[in-house]
């Protein structure tokens, strides 16, 4: 079920208002409420996915009741080990079996065969997030003992398709304190407008920016080559569409959590205005960095062994991570360029001492880290290798350099002869790969300066995922307030998206 879609939005009201009546009945009414809300969620999609995930989920929680008994540490880390090699190999076959034995045939020659396997839907998420489960409780002797507690952590529907990848610790104390006190009116509101500027993230930009990417991807799957501009073009739509759809999803989630009373912890913080790679690390998939950093990247020695084995560290989680996205040697390269701008920034860093070079550094380091994004995007979203290297081919200049094919008329228009001038045009349409170029500008132009300059949804909401923090963040004339003209503007607005949702397409995210 997604959130984009009239079926959910028909649902929310009826999940709300029996999870209001049962929260009058104590604590653990509400929470087996809103797991069995969250597996028939999850069950839309393929219910015969839902044991695997039960099964997964109960395998953990055993685990965890297991660890927390008194054993020697050397049974204890055995325990742990075992755990997490069962979740890796529930991921590893799912996931990378198929891709595995494709590489050998290629690589090798061999002609084993491949099966045809169903990738479970946010098995990479609920895989991640008990891992973590498993060696925090190895670590701390304390697993969880209610059961409920335990499944709603692992399938609480706003995170549990797309992320944050959320920490035990941060939501099952949350889970025992549902049944104390009413969602406020103020944290109602707050989660209303915050998923109906998600939903339109999703509905209004990140959908129709996502026609350009595609005709130019798609395009170049199909055998075509793409001039510099519409390779560009297609470049920049993607890079913009999955920033809307991923940030449309993350708000979404932390909206929908606060209808249910539950924090969410912030995922995505405009990580487009990072003027290096490691700040754009701690602004995109913020939850995914961080379980990065303290499962794998510190697991491996972190910097305590110089900064050689540190950048080797860094490549090799961020060449992971790359995987964890997707079995395929195209994001095995996204994560592996990620990895070497991390290595060359910390290089950079250690070499200036973290000086800073004033303000038009600071835009030309801007610029830097934005065109290393867009560059990697390409191979993140090309359907091979073939493709993506096409793509930057043009991208660069070496398959030439002509002028998109719909400026021609516009040149006859004003009596310019091309041929006159040796003008050479391209294109895989009459109108090039986006149509009118000015509406595709406007479109690409318009989300990047979105995305660069506005305040981002947490700045204007001033979200925390710790109520009682100060209010640090401010985004001064928008700064959301529980007034009736944010009311009216919010109903305005998801009126516009529902006169929109003429198709239900997938959050980018929901393929990982």
């Amino acid at each position: 079920m997604l959130f984009n879609s009239y079926e959910f939005l028909l649902l929310l009201p009826v999940a709300l208002a029996v999870f209001a009546i049962l929260r009058r009945f104590g604590a653990t009414a509400p929470v087996i409420w809103l797991a069995v809300a969250s597996l028939v969620f999850y069950g839309r999609w393929h219910p015969q996915y839902l044991l695997l995930l039960l099964t997964s989920i109960g395998f953990n929680y055993g685990i965890g009741l297991w660890l927390s008994k008194p054993l020697e540490a050397i049974t204890r880390r055995r325990i742990m080990v075992l755990a997490v090699t069962a979740n890796l190999g529930l991921l590893g076959y799912y996931k990378y079996a198929a891709f595995v034995l494709i590489s050998l045939n290629t690589v090798a020659g061999f002609d084993l065969p491949v099966p045809a396997i169903i990738l479970p839907l946010a098995i990479s998420f609920f895989t991640f997030q008990q891992i973590a489960y498993v060696v925090d409780t190895w670590r701390s002797g304390h697993g969880e003992k209610s059961f409920v507690r335990f499944l709603l952590y692992v399938t609480f529907f706003p995170h549990l398709i797309a992320g944050p990848l959320v920490h035990h610790a941060e939501m099952i104390p949350q889970f025992y304190r549902v049944g104390q006190s009413a969602v406020t009116r103020y944290d109602m509101a707050m989660g209303i407008t915050m998923f109906v500027i998600g939903l339109s993230k999703k509905v209004l930009l990140a959908d129709n920016v996502a026609r350009y990417a595609s005709t130019g991807f798609d395009a170049v799957a199909a055998g075509s080559i793409l001039s510099l501009w519409e390779a560009w073009g297609s470049a920049l739509a993607y890079t913009c569409q999955i920033y809307f759809d991923f940030s449309g999803y993350s708000d979404m989630a932390v909206g929908l959590g606060l209808l249910f009373g539950i924090r969410l912890p912030v995922n995505f913080l405009s990580p487009y205005k990072a003027t290096n790679i490691i700040d754009f690390w701690r602004r995109w998939h913020i939850t995914l960095s961080r379980f990065l950093r303290d499962y794998l990247y510190i697991a491996l020695g972190g910097n305590r062994f110089g900064p050689v084995r540190r950048y080797a560290n860094l490549m090799a989680t961020m060449l992971l991570g790359g995987l964890w996205h997707g079995a395929g040697w195209t994001f095995v390269i996204w994560g592996g360029l990620h990895g070497l701008y991390l290595v060359i920034n910390h290089g950079w860093r250690a070499i200036t001492g973290g000086r800073q070079f004033g303000r038009s550094w600071s835009l030309l380091a801007w610029l830097l880290t934005f065109l290393a994004v867009v560059i990697a995007w390409v191979f993140f979203r090309a359907v091979n290798l073939d493709a993506a290297l096409s793509v930057l081919r043009s991208m660069f200049g070496l398959n030439g350099v002509p002028l998109p094919l719909s400026l021609q008329p516009v040149l006859m228009r004003f009596g310019i002869d091309p041929a006159m001038l040796g003008i050479a045009f391209t294109g895989i349409s009459p109108n090039g790969v986006f149509g009118s170029p000015v509406t595709a500008v406007s479109w690409i132009g318009g989300l990047i300066l979105l995305a660069v300059l506005a305040p981002n949804s947490v700045e204007i909401l001033n979200y925390r995922m710790d109520a009682s923090a100060p209010q640090t963040l401010k985004s001064g004339l928008l700064q959301w307030r529980n007034s009736l003209f944010w009311a009216a503007a919010t109903g305005c607005l998801f009126g516009i998206c529902l006169i929109s949702l003429r198709r239900v397409s997938e959050f980018i995210y929901f393929n990982f």
